[in-house]
């Protein structure tokens, strides 16, 4: 399989505690840098950075959302007893029942249902077999993710070749095409002072030297040759085993500037009509190339 690979993608992962079930998603989106967002429940909230740092390792761009649920005993709320407030609310009863000289009983039911006094919460001491199972899910998502981000790596990969390989064939018409343009130059120029009345001949010094002056201002071979050169290294950065998406950028870049100076230069109609195809194959290639890690 193709080591491109996709900024898009989605993996879910699931396992079993001794107590709760996790699960765990992680869908990753195009961005030019790394955004990882962790999405997790209270209880979990300590193993956060050790989550960012293992996503870190792994993924290398994109804008990556990471959500953990847990569902079984160990997420229920636990109760918490404030005893300070309940002994206050104790105390206050009992001064206002002797204030007021009240009959009845002030009971433990009273005191618990006072405001305050119990509450929920999530904050609990995880063992190492719910820590476990948190990475085990994460591990599975990761997988899952890496698998799709591969799949469609591989259906970039092949279009992203089939486009470099049409600039290709058109800078090999272009640099066969690239002799001609002189002598049109020289047939064209001759074919107009002819018209005015003035006798030259194709060896005249005068249309030689201005021929020469055209040739030398509009060759091309060297923009010719550092674009076969950027496509060769494009080619070679695709099978490359790590993050290629931001040198793909940069040498995308690089083809159009020289794309840009050779429609500049050509000075041929039809040299011109394949330069604009190439432009627009690498629209396409710059597009797709937003979406490769």
């Amino acid at each position: 399989m193709t080591p491109m690979h996709s900024m898009t993608g989605y993996g879910r992962g699931q396992a079993m505690s001794q107590s709760a079930k996790v699960i765990a998603e992680i869908q990753s989106v195009n961005k030019r840098q790394t955004e990882v967002l962790v999405n997790l429940p209270a209880m979990l909230a300590s193993l956060e950075s050790d989550l960012r740092a293992k996503i870190d390792r792994t993924l290398h761009r994109g804008r990556i959302i990471v959500t953990i649920s847990v569902s079984g005993p160990a997420a229920h709320h636990h109760p918490v007893i404030d005893s300070d407030l309940a002994n206050l609310y104790l105390s206050q009863f009992k001064h206002l029942q002797q204030e007021l000289a009240l009959p009845g009983d002030i009971t433990i039911e009273t005191i618990l249902r006072a405001p305050g006094v119990v509450s929920a919460s999530e904050q609990v001491v995880l063992d190492s077999s719910t820590r476990s199972a948190v990475n085990t899910a994460v591990d599975l998502a990761l997988e899952h993710l890496i698998q799709m981000r591969a799949k469609e790596g591989g259906t970039l990969h092949k279009e992203l070749l089939r486009r470099i390989s049409a600039i290709g064939r058109a800078l090999s018409k272009i640099r066969k095409l690239q002799p001609r343009v002189a002598k049109r130059y020289r047939a064209l120029l001759l074919e107009r002072v002819q018209k005015i009345g003035l006798e030259l001949t194709l060896d005249d010094d005068r249309l030689t030297k201005d021929v020469t002056f055209f040739a030398e201002r509009s060759d091309f071979s060297e923009e010719v040759n550092r674009l076969e050169s950027h496509l060769d290294q494009f080619l070679e950065t695709t099978n490359k085993q790590q993050a290629i998406g931001r040198t793909l950028e940069f040498i995308s870049q690089e083809i159009g500037r020289e794309l840009n100076t050779l429609s500049a230069k050509a000075n041929d109609a039809e040299i011109s009509r394949l330069v604009v195809e190439c432009k627009a194959e690498l629209e396409k290639i710059r597009e797709q190339v937003q979406n490769v890690e």
